[in-house]
C-alpha cells in the first residue's frame, strides 16, 4: 500500500537527520512515517483528524 503513495517531507526539515515524517494523502487515509527509517509501518489517520492536529499544532 505505501509503495503506490506519493510522500512528502516537510520543506523546513533539511537532510542533516534528524527528527523528520513524511506524509502522503490516500483515498480515504493520511499516512504518516518516519523519514528515517521508511520500512517501518505508517500511521494512518482520517483526513478529519489530520486537519484537527494541524490546526492545533500551528
Amino acid at each position: 500500500m505505501s509503495s503506490d503513495l506519493k510522500w512528502f517531507k516537510s520543506s523546513y526539515s533539511g537532510d542533516q537527520g534528524g527528527a523528520c515524517i513524511e506524509v502522503a494523502a490516500g483515498v480515504h487515509f493520511v499516512h504518516v512515517r518516519d523519514s528515517k527509517d521508511t520500512a517501518l509501518p505508517s500511521l494512518s489517520v482520517s483526513p478529519a483528524a489530520w486537519g484537527e492536529f494541524l490546526a492545533r499544532v500551528k
